[in-house]
């Protein structure tokens, strides 16, 4: 390089502009920042609000000290071996908690197949029931109110299952020809 060529790179008739500053948008960052904010903020609202209704809806459940007129959850039906037959009506069960016992109280009306299949289900049969035969207590009958009189032609029957499985106390009222009304107490201990 000679020393033509230096002054030639040094002596820049249109040196570059320095570097400009960042402009900061107010605006846009506050939008940016309240959206951090309030995204989270209402999830939790929602969040809350949803756990607040189910909450209340499982105190209405357990406050209740009677027989409800619906069907039992699947999830029930499944840790008591209730299967309520399809086209059982009216349908009223409770249930009932503690430390050691949980209980679920069953009545429905259904006909002779539905009682069939039922009694099946939970490992019993039609043979089982014997005329005349109490097996649900009056102090459990009493809990949701059931009158378990010996007026009725009443035949009852009971499964034993070890724990976890549940035991079930089953009477059968036939006072209706072809449409018994069935009651079970399902007991399961821990």
């Amino acid at each position: 390089m000679t020393e033509t060529d230096l002054h030639t790179v040094h002596d820049d008739p249109h040196p570059a502009p320095p570097p400009r500053g960042k402009r900061r948008r107010p605006v846009l960052m506050a939008l940016i920042v309240f959206l951090l904010i309030a995204i989270p903020a209402g999830y939790i609202v929602i969040s809350a609000e949803q756990s607040r209704d189910s909450g209340e809806g499982k105190e209405a459940e357990a406050a209740a000290t009677g027989l409800t007129n619906a069907f039992p959850s699947k999830v029930q039906q499944r840790i008591y071996n209730v299967p309520v037959p399809i086209g059982s009506t009216p349908v009223y069960y409770y249930e009932t908690n503690s430390w050691q016992t949980s209980s679920l109280f069953v009545q429905f009306r259904t006909n002779e197949w539905g009682l069939e299949h039922y009694l099946n289900a939970v490992g019993t049969s039609t043979a089982a029931l014997k005329k005349n035969q109490r097996t649900i207590s009056s102090e459990q009958a009493a809990k949701v109110g059931w009158d378990l009189g010996v007026d009725a032609p009443w035949a009852g029957t009971t499964t034993t299952g070890r724990a976890p499985h549940p035991r079930q106390r089953i009477m059968v009222n036939y006072d209706e020809p072809g449409h018994p009304v069935v009651y079970t107490v399902s007991t399961v201990k821990f």
